[in-house]
């Protein structure tokens, strides 16, 4: 059996934010039915190159994009434009645990698809939005999209490099507030299952991406409310963190190329700092009244962090690496994606999942980190095609007949 064994859910996002949410959701055993558009599907079926190849090494019409956001879910097409069909997905919300959308505020509503309609016809149904900015405020009729979120609330401010050494505003190399509200809607779904389970009640979730993102600024946002925002607000380190010291990128001695190389180092705590001082060659500096607590380190980092920083250059990164992880230091490599999915560990880890898709190839996506020891996520369904599973859900899910199905496709519904 898998978690979420019997739950059904009507997925009608698309892109990132909703997609992410319902992979999560299908990945712990949900029969999640993703609803897309007659003709196109999901906007992310085209974001390519690259695409999926097929038996002849041809590109087909499966963008990695969407393939690393669709696992184990089925999909149909629907005109969600047209009565035929509103009144098809009306149907299957009645059938129903959770109905996930991520349109514009208000779309739902005109297509009589809003939570208020589908709660009518199922009193337990879990609703739940996804928007840029939420359902009220005053920026709630604005497209959201996940660049403009991450400068809006505030992670560009704190991302990048200092301004004193040529930096600037820099986003995130991966669409972080879409991701991160996909992992918050699947908690609150879960959530609102339970309590739809225990009262026979469902409810309306309202998602929002900056919403998410402010809430993203963690220890961030604390260090400017705690003392009533009064003090300056966090500015961009670079690659160091504002409260601890060291704990950043720092070079080490090139490449046998002359390439330059770099490890990282994050020291935690005071002991820590005195093993890497020792590996340092340099065992004072722990007891210097400058450096001997994390605070005298983040006051004195001007001063420290060039002293460490001369020594780490004289040797390479491997040299570092040994002797700091025998000394029980913090540290790493920077692995480019071709060094992360051959390091032994991701390996081991079982990080990379092979699936045979629909256009007969085998498919390497990267896996779930979900692992659970009595309820394993699942592993059975490639990301789909588009509408592969029309007929297949609606007998399913609704009892239709083929009659009754080639009805819905004539009148262009499905």
């Amino acid at each position: 059996m898998n978690a979420l064994d019997g739950i059904r859910v009507l997925d009608l996002s698309r892109v990132l934010a909703g997609p992410w949410s319902t992979q999560i959701l299908a990945d712990l055993g949900a029969d999640v039915v993703k609803v897309e558009r007659r003709g196109t599907g999901d906007d992310t079926r085209g974001w390519g190159p690259p695409f999926l190849h097929d038996a002849q090494g041809q590109d087909t019409a499966e963008a990695a994009y969407y393939l690393g956001t669709n696992r184990n879910k089925r999909s149909i097409t629907c005109d969600i434009a047209s009565p035929q069909g509103q009144s098809l997905v009306r149907t299957l919300a009645e059938k129903s645990d959770v109905f996930i959308e991520n349109y514009k505020v208000g779309d739902m509503a005109r297509y009589g698809l809003d939570y208020a309609s589908l709660q009518a016809l199922n009193p337990r149904l879990v609703y739940c939005s996804i928007t840029g900015f939420g359902q009220t405020g005053p920026y709630s009729d604005r497209a959201g999209y996940d660049f403009a979120v991450q400068a809006m609330g505030g992670l560009m401010s704190v991302t990048g490099e200092r301004d004193d050494a040529g930096g600037g505003p820099q986003k995130v190399g991966v669409a972080v507030a879409d991701l991160f509200t996909g992992m918050y809607a699947s908690v609150a779904i879960l959530g609102a299952l339970r309590h739809a389970e225990r009262t026979g009640s469902g409810q309306h979730i309202d998602m929002a991406l900056l919403d998410t993102q402010v809430a993203m600024l963690a220890n961030l946002g604390a260090n400017f409310l705690v003392n009533g925002g009064g003090q300056p607000p966090p500015q961009r380190m670079g690659n160091a963190h504002v409260n601890i010291v060291p704990y950043q990128v720092f070079e080490v001695a090139p490449k046998h190329s002359g390439e330059r190389d770099f490890v990282i180092v994050a020291v935690g705590n005071d002991g820590q700092f005195a093993k890497l001082c020792e590996v340092l060659g340099h065992p004072a500096w722990a007891h210097d009244a400058r450096f001997a607590r994390n605070q005298d380190r983040v006051r004195h980092r001007v001063v420290l962090v060039p002293m460490l920083g001369k020594v780490l250059l004289t040797r390479g990164k491997y040299h570092w690496l040994e002797a700091l992880e025998a000394a029980k230091v913090p540290c790493g490599p920077i692995n480019n994606l071709a060094e992360v999915f051959a390091d032994p560990h991701v390996q081991a880890r079982n990080m990379v999942d092979q699936w045979r898709h629909a256009v007969g190839v085998d498919l390497s996506l990267v896996a779930s980190p979900m692992k659970l020891s009595q309820t394993p996520v699942r592993k059975d369904l490639a990301p789909p095609l588009l509408g592969q599973h029309t007929d297949e859900v609606l007998k399913e899910w609704l009892g239709f007949d083929s009659l009754q199905i080639e009805a819905l496709r004539q009148a262009q519904a499905i």
